[in-house]
């Protein structure tokens, strides 16, 4: 990664624990110069405004959590093990970057329209990921209710900067995996 690739990620993770901290209008571009040892205004030099650096953030998570769906979908031998290794992935996700999933409860609606729009795309195509590797271990399920059932466990894995306390990490998602993955196949009366 080249100096500026890297000082754009630093510049995106301190925006992102700033940003699940304080909120985004509790936020003033010097907090996030700062952040990153510089000034406010140098930060200018690589995003247009905070407006623009809070979309960055948000669309940067989903580009990532969609290119990894798709390259760990295609890597799997079998629906099966596509599940876990999305479940794995996903799980790394929440317990490894936190404040982004606060980021984006909190402050969706402060991007842009294009932004968002962006960002709700990518994640569709996360979902839609998850929903197809579903389609093969649970034929007979309408795609609606795998739709719904994919949902519910993004809630599930995505609580854990609220859910995490003290358990050790290992401990948490071994716990993680064994509820996601009996929530996404144990048989429901909404299949039929």
């Amino acid at each position: 990664m080249t100096v500026r690739g890297r000082r754009r990620t630093a510049i995106l993770g301190a925006a992102a624990d700033l940003f699940a901290e304080h909120g985004y209008r509790g936020v003033s571009i010097d907090d996030l110069g700062r952040a990153v040892g510089t000034t406010g205004p140098a930060l200018y030099r690589h995003f247009s405004g905070k407006q623009a650096l809070l979309g960055e953030v948000l669309v940067d998570i989903s580009e990532r959590l969609e290119r990894r769906g798709r390259e760990l979908v295609e890597s799997a031998g079998d629906a099966e093990e596509a599940l876990e290794e999305l479940l794995r992935g996903h799980i790394a996700f929440a317990l490894d970057e936190p404040a982004l999933i606060t980021v984006h409860d909190r402050e969706l609606g402060n991007l842009t329209d294009g932004d968002r729009r962006r960002v709700r795309r990518l994640q569709r195509g996360y979902v839609e990921q998850w929903v197809g590797v579903l389609a093969h271990l649970r034929p007979h399920t309408p795609l609606h209710v795998l739709r719904a059932a994919v949902h519910a466990v993004f809630g599930l894995l995505n609580s854990t900067p609220h859910s995490r306390g003290k358990l050790p990490r290992q401990q948490m998602e071994r716990l993680l995996l064994d509820m996601g993955r009996a929530a996404l196949t144990v048989p429901t009366a909404a299949s039929s």
